[in-house]
């Protein structure tokens, strides 16, 4: 099929179009980029202090990857089987109707603004650290972080795409050069094991320590969904996507495990274990002084890539909703550079607003519900429409299924179930706003109609 042609498929052709320009370099690079933020530096401090055993350390880390490989083989074969822009809620809508997606689009519409606001906020925070003169600006800085990489995008995919290649880049080196670092330098730090460190759970304690522990490192790896926000911007998408999910997966996953290795070398378990931020205790222990302020600027450089990574893919989430009429049909516009300009501005300007408000901490601890929800309901979809369309054409099909897709959807579920019961009362917020949310999609769908 012609990039043109499927590239302006389903969209009115004086509303402009998105470009089929991107390939696998970008997609590894959204991946990367997305899922590899701020929750690396915490979640270490988190893991250890409930499994403060290296090898349970190591071991859940291992399973959070193992979980985001078996999710990527099953998202693939939808990614594939519908190439069209805006992540999961596209295979929600097809697969369930416009109010499944609805709520699928809206919940991950929302903490994708809210992850840029955060993340925003995190640079600014260090920034003032490096740079005394910011003290007291961190909100005016952030403002001015989640507008810049907005007017980035607003000239075009591909300058978007430049800036995410060359940001993801740049992170990847960091961490590079931040674990051969405590590798040549860490040895003669590391003081000794205490004994204490040794004293794990065992029993149903053990097991709740696991599972608790494998919600956070789930929560880190999560963003290797990434190049499906962009699949009809996608060259070749039957064969780039497959790519672009598993090669970002792995090198996720060997990152991640490279600094924790490189973690453990230079710290006992047990000066891992509580801290908030172990990779900057890391650094400070074998570069004294200046630890932290490279560790800082490392952090700086990463979490950028993030923040364009997540505001590239909340634009095109609101754009496909709307192009389906659940959202103003003008937002389903885009400009000669493929950006979709108005939803571009109303995902800035909620990232704004949750940086003035201070308000993000609150939203994304409630819609952090949604966000297991959403990947229980892709797997539920694999298995639907295999069963509904069978001789639908798959360019790739998920490999073991359904055996691969069903271990995904259980750990889902079980990871649900874990979180309802870690934090009953966001998850009861998360519930009546699910409640909430029929008034609100029938009142979307009918502005999106009337325009």
């Amino acid at each position: 099929m012609p990039p043109a042609v499927e590239a302006t498929s389903h969209a009115p052709a004086n509303r402009g179009r998105l470009l089929q320009i991107l390939g696998v370099g970008f997609g590894l690079a959204v991946i990367i980029g997305n899922t590899i933020g701020a929750g690396i530096l915490s979640t270490p401090g988190s893991i250890a202090n409930q499994l403060p055993n290296a090898w349970l350390f190591i071991g859940v880390w291992v399973g959070g990857g193992l979980y985001a490989l078996l999710g990527a083989i099953s998202i693939a074969e939808l990614g594939t089987m519908m190439p069209r822009s805006g992540g999961q809620y596209v295979f929600a809508r097809e697969a369930l109707g416009d109010y499944a997606g609805f709520i699928v689009g809206w919940s991950d519409w929302i903490s994708t603004c809210g992850a840029v606001s955060f993340i925003s906020l995190i640079v600014a925070q260090y920034a003032a650290v490096l740079f005394p003169s910011l003290t007291g600006r961190s909100t005016a800085l952030a403002l001015a972080i989640a507008v810049l990489f907005g007017v980035i995008q607003w000239r075009g995919i591909r300058w978007g795409s430049g800036v995410q290649n060359v940001t993801s880049l740049l992170k990847a080196l960091a961490f590079a050069a931040l674990v051969v670092a405590c590798f040549i330098l860490g040895g003669s730090a590391r003081s000794a094991e205490s004994a204490a460190a040794q004293q794990v759970p065992h029993g149903l304690k053990l097991f709740v320590a696991v599972i608790l522990a494998l919600q956070g490192v789930i929560y880190t790896y999560d963003g290797w969904t990434g190049v499906i926000y962009f699949s009809e911007e996608v060259r070749n998408p039957a064969r780039d996507i497959p790519r672009a999910m598993f090669g970002g997966v792995l090198s996720v996953i060997a990152i991640y495990l490279l600094v924790n290795f490189a973690v453990l070398y230079v710290l006992p378990i047990s000066e891992i274990a509580g801290s908030d931020l172990a990779l900057g205790k890391a650094a400070q222990t074998i570069f004294g002084a200046n630890g932290d302020r490279i560790f800082r600027s490392l952090m700086i450089l990463s979490m950028l890539s993030a923040v364009n990574a997540c505001q590239l893919m909340a634009t095109r989430v609101l754009f496909a909703m709307s192009r389906d009429g659940l959202f103003s049909t003008r937002a389903a516009r885009a400009n000669k550079g493929g950006t979709p300009t108005v939803a571009l501005f109303f995902s800035t300007l909620v990232a704004v607003l949750f940086i003035v408000t201070g308000t993000v901490d609150q939203v994304l601890a409630v819609v952090a519900f949604f966000f297991v929800v959403n990947y229980a309901i892709t797997f539920a979809v694999v298995f639907f429409l295999r069963r509904r369309e069978p001789t639908r054409e798959r360019p790739y099909r998920a490999w073991g299924y359904p055996w691969t897709t069903g271990i995904s959807l259980l750990g889902s579920l079980t990871f649900l179930g874990g979180a309802v019961a870690s934090d009953t009362r966001n998850s009861f917020y998360a519930l009546v706003l699910l409640a909430a949310s029929y008034p609100t999609f029938r009142l979307s769908k009918w502005l999106g109609e009337g325009q």
